[in-house]
Parts: structure tokens; C-alpha cells; sequence
């Protein structure tokens, strides 16, 4: 490529790139209801913050030096390293911050300079956050994400003339990388809501029914809210005891049905169970009528029914993935606190929260400005974003989840790898603007789930404690949605027996985690919770997937073989074969 060529590209490059930096500016300070509140609220503590540093000058002092003892100690390494690779870097990076592990960050002496200096930057900002007394702990939780989320977008890599991989790959390229990069930006800022969606895999990587959600099945019943699918019968005999999946209504179902080899769909059919799954309907405005009650009333319950018109079992085995396990929960206290027959036979809940008062990384957006300005956004728009809701999960894990994405596509202009998980995070779903607020509200701020008949269905107090179904709780280790402590509380509100197994990884690798593959581990422990420091100190730990110690759980409960159940009834016939258009719909094209 000639240099007018090259040059061409250049301009190209920056004409665009202004609009990605606006892009930008306004994911942080965007003119919207949130975005208002998050930044007042971030003033006040901001003053909390300096009010409380102003009170003890010292500790300022102290690390302003450690700042510039730091630094000075930084200009001498880089000297000494510019001769002699095998000295180790003063600032080294967190255990799984790969931001800077390309060897052109280690061999160039400027930005060796510069990467250390930006380490040991944050490394003082945060810790000088985490030091001051005289700050409550949500305050100073709020402070440390959010000068995290300002800190690691001010990263030198994320700029193209302050990396040097970019640098190089644009010399190479003669620009054509940061062209390429651009056609990505564009293309993404179309697919976008309020806030920047980063592209993690390609859009047209994988077809529901082909390559994802593949499980033979069929739709047998349909309503506003879901679409109950029933799969085909692996095994010429089946146990007698049907069983229902209840996956979280912000996410779409198939994350239990992703290809043959990790699918848990098609893995619980071959051990022998009749399985009926529930695929929620991706909301838009016309929806904003629906409730946390109508998805127990109209969505849970009602599968429950139209299972026993299908296969003639009253019971059954139920499973509830993240928010779908809380769904699960309340579905048995509605039955319990209705004086019907709780048609739950055993309950198992996959990293489900039903005490939310550790909220882990997401408590930041939880106070009542936030709240307040996200359900008048959902008022005027009719439904929560699912795009925006994507991406604010992302952030919790902003530098792998987000900006190595940032700096893959848009400044490398490489397209993402087709990955399963990947596509299944990017492809959201909306959530209606009551649910939404019963979410945030009732659940993570007022935590009313834990407090009997605080929570009324069909006016019906929701009492956890009234629940005596028996229960397994498979957690995650490094789950930083739900953290295996708080989702193991839940188990203390429930009247049932509880059999309590964390799992390696995390939210949904820990979860997806077939036995073929032999990747990760599980612990268990009999004694009843109470923390998870005692817990996991007396833990007993298997190398092998959650899923057989599961089996051999759920066994106790699933009856005796029968001979395998047709799909559907004539009361309920074949309505479409799997997965349905309900988990078709995208948020991209509503």
C-alpha cells in the first residue's frame, strides 16, 4: 500500500474516531435519568471521600510519597531492565490482567515506563480508597467501582498512539487495521442502545436451532409471558418424575442448551429425565404491563399445570438458574402460602440469590437515586434495554468482559472469535419496566423476600420459611454476580433440607461445565451454613462435574422408570418445533 494510501486511512481513522470518542463520553456522562443520578450521587461521595481525607492530612501525605518513592523506584527498573530483561517490573499487574503481557510493553523502555507508571497510579488511587477511615463501606464500594470503571478506560492501551501493539500493527498494515476497525465501530454503535454494546462475538457466528439450542423438542404451550418446550425422550424409559428448568427471564434459555457437548439440556434427557423447559418472551413497550406476578401466576405455575395435563404426574423436579431460581422459590412459597398442594417435589437452584443484602458487584447501583431514575427511563421507554443491561454486567469485569474487546476490534480491526458463551451474553433480552423495579427494588434494595409476607401474589404472603422442599444449591467459586456466600444465605430462609455444592469458576463456566470435559471441580460440605469461611475450611473437594453429584441427588426424587412420554397432548399439541420463536426475538431488532 502506497503512502497516499496509508495516509488516506489515517484521515479515515480519526474522522471516525471522533464519533467513537463521543460514543464514549456519553456511556460516562450521558443526558439521561441514570446517568444524572450516578454522576449526583458520585459528587456526594466524592465529598464524603475528601471530607473524611481532609481529616487526616497525614495519610495524604503518606501517599503522596508512596507515589513518588514508587515512581522514582519505577525510573530506575525500567534503566535497569533496558539491559537486563530478567529483572522483574516494579508495578507488576493483578493475577489475570493481561492488559500488558505482549512483549512490546516489556521491551520498549517508553512504554515499560508507561505501563508501570499507570499501574502504580491505580495501584495508590484504589488503595488510598480502600485506606480512608471515616467512609461507610457502600460509599467507599461506589468510589472504588467507579473510579475503577474511570481508571482502566484511561489505560494506555486502550489509545492507539500509547500502544504499541496498535502502533506496530498500524505501521504493518499502513492503517488498514484501524479502517477495519472503524467499519466494526459503526456497525456496532447501530446495534447499541444508551450505552456502547462492544461486538464479543460475531453477530452471525451461530443460528438458534443449528448450532445453538439445538435439543429436539417442541413448543406444546405458549402465553403473553413464556413458551414451554418439551424435549424428546433420549431413553426408551424415563423416570416417572418430570423435570421443569426455570432459566432467568433477563437472559435467554439456551445457556443450558448450547452445543451437543455442553448442552445440560440434552445431558439430563440422556440420564433419563423428561424435561420441560421455559422460554421466556423477550418483552417490548406493548408489555409494560407485566409483572413479577404475572411471571408465577401466567409463567411458572402455569407450566406446572400444563406439565401434569401432559405427562399425568402432579409433582415434579424443578431447576432455577440465577434469577429463575428466586422465581422458583417464590412459585413454592405462593403455592404454600395459598393452601395448595406445593407441586415441587425437589428444588434445585443454580447460583440463585434469595437473600439479597450481599449484593456483590452490582450493589453499586443500588440506592434509591439510581433505582428512581432507572424505572422513570423504563416509564418513557416502556421496558428496560436488555443491550444496556448486557452491558452494565460486563463492567463488573470491565477489563476482560469490555475493553480488551475495545481494543481487539476497533484499534487491531480483528473480528471477534465465534464463541458459544459469548454470543449467548451478547444476545439479550428486555425486562419489563415493573419487573424491573420489583427487581431492583424489592429484591436488591429492600431485600423483602427474606421477610415474611412482605411480598404479596394474588394477595398471598410470600414466606420462604414456610418452604419444606428439599434443595440443592450448586454454586460458583468466582461467581461475581452472585457470590457463593450469599446465594449459600438463601439456603438458611428455606424450610427444606438443603444440600449445599460450590463449583470452580465462575457464573456460567462453573455452571456449563459437562462431565466429557472433566475441567472443574466441585466442594461439599454437610454442615449447615453460616459463613463461608467455616464452611469452605471443612469442605470436602471432588475433581469432577457438578452435574453426576447432582443426578445422584435428584434420583431420590425422581420416581421409578416409565416408558418414555410422547411430546405434547392432545390438549396441548405441537405448537413449533425447538427452540421457538420466543428466544428468536433480538433486542436488535425490536
Amino acid at each position: 500500500m502506497d503512502q497516499f494510501s496509508a495516509n488516506e486511512n489515517m484521515r479515515q481513522f480519526f474522522s471516525s474516531n471522533d464519533q467513537l470518542m463521543k460514543k464514549v463520553q456519553e456511556f460516562y456522562f450521558g443526558d439521561n435519568h441514570v446517568s444524572t443520578a450516578l454522576a449526583k450521587i458520585n459528587k456526594e461521595d466524592m465529598k464524603i471521600f475528601f471530607d473524611a481525607l481532609a481529616q487526616n492530612p497525614t495519610r495524604m501525605m503518606e501517599m503522596q510519597f508512596k507515589w513518588w518513592q514508587g515512581q522514582m523506584e519505577i525510573y530506575r527498573n525500567v534503566f535497569e531492565r533496558s539491559t537486563n530483561k530478567d529483572i522483574e517490573s516494579f508495578a507488576q499487574s493483578e493475577p489475570g490482567d493481561r492488559r500488558f503481557q505482549n512483549e512490546l510493553w516489556q521491551d520498549k523502555p517508553n512504554y515499560d515506563l508507561l505501563s508501570q507508571s499507570y499501574l502504580h497510579f491505580s495501584n495508590i488511587v484504589l488503595g488510598m480508597l480502600e485506606d480512608v477511615e471515616g467512609v461507610s463501606d457502600k460509599v467507599r464500594d461506589r468510589l472504588s467501582f467507579f473510579m475503577r470503571q474511570m481508571i482502566n478506560a484511561l489505560s494506555p492501551g486502550n489509545f492507539m498512539w500509547s500502544n504499541p501493539e496498535v502502533i506496530q500493527q498500524t505501521i504493518e498494515e499502513n492503517g488498514a487495521n484501524l479502517i477495519r476497525g472503524m467499519d466494526i465501530f459503526q456497525a456496532d454503535a447501530k446495534n447499541s442502545g444508551a450505552f456502547l454494546r462492544i461486538r464479543m462475538t460475531p453477530d452471525d457466528a451461530f443460528e438458534l436451532g443449528k448450532d445453538l439450542a439445538y435439543t429436539p423438542g417442541s413448543v406444546v404451550f405458549e402465553n403473553e409471558i413464556f413458551q414451554l418446550i418439551q424435549y424428546e425422550a433420549k431413553c426408551e424409559e424415563t423416570f416417572k418424575t418430570p423435570l421443569l428448568i426455570v432459566p432467568p427471564f433477563i437472559n435467554k434459555y439456551y445457556i443450558l442448551d448450547l452445543r451437543e457437548q455442553n448442552s445440560l439440556v440434552n445431558w439430563a434427557r440422556e440420564q433419563g429425565h423428561t424435561v420441560f423447559l421455559m422460554s421466556w418472551r423477550n418483552p417490548d413497550a406493548t408489555q409494560a404491563h407485566v409483572s413479577q406476578e404475572d411471571l408465577i401466576l401466567s409463567g411458572t405455575v402455569e407450566a406446572a399445570n400444563v406439565i401434569e395435563e401432559i405427562t399425568g404426574e402432579r409433582d415434579i423436579n424443578a431447576m432455577g438458574y440465577c434469577i429463575g431460581g428466586t422465581l422458583l422459590a417464590a412459585t413454592q412459597a405462593y403455592y404454600v402460602g395459598k393452601r395448595l398442594r406445593n407441586r415441587i417435589k425437589s428444588a434445585t437452584y443454580l447460583t440463585t440469590m434469595l437473600d439479597y443484602s450481599e449484593p456483590g458487584g452490582l450493589g453499586v447501583f443500588i440506592n434509591e437515586p439510581v433505582i428512581s431514575a432507572v424505572e422513570a427511563l423504563d416509564e418513557v421507554v416502556g421496558y428496560s434495554d436488555g443491550r444496556q443491561i448486557a452491558v452494565t454486567f460486563s463492567l463488573l469485569r470491565e477489563n476482560t468482559l469490555y475493553w480488551n474487546y475495545y481494543i481487539d476490534n476497533y484499534l487491531k480491526g480483528k473480528e471477534p472469535s465465534e464463541f458459544d458463551i459469548l454470543y449467548w451474553n451478547s444476545d439479550g433480552t428486555n425486562i419489563t419496566p415493573k419487573v424491573h423495579s420489583f427487581v431492583l427494588r424489592d429484591l436488591y434494595l429492600n431485600n423483602d423476600l427474606t421477610q415474611p409476607n412482605k411480598i404479596r401474589v394474588n394477595g398471598v404472603g410470600l414466606n420462604l420459611s414456610r418452604v419444606k422442599t428439599p434443595n440443592f444449591f450448586i454454586s460458583c467459586q468466582e461467581d461475581h454476580i452472585a457470590s457463593w456466600e450469599s446465594t449459600f444465605m438463601g439456603s438458611n430462609l428455606l424450610g427444606g433440607e438443603s444440600t449445599l455444592v460450590m463449583g470452580e469458576s465462575g457464573h456460567v463456566a462453573g455452571i456449563v461445565n459437562p462431565p466429557s470435559k472433566d475441567k472443574y471441580g466441585y466442594y461439599t460440605n454437610a454442615a449447615k451454613y453460616e459463613n463461608g469461611k467455616d464452611w469452605l475450611a471443612t469442605a470436602v473437594y471432588t475433581k469432577r462435574s457438578w452435574w453426576l453429584a447432582w443426578q445422584e441427588w435428584v434420583e431420590a426424587y425422581a420416581g421409578e422408570k416409565v416408558p418414555a412420554r410422547a411430546v405434547g397432548s392432545e390438549a396441548n399439541p405441537v405448537i413449533e418445533a425447538a427452540p421457538g420463536r420466543y428466544v428468536k426475538v433480538s433486542c436488535f431488532k425490536i
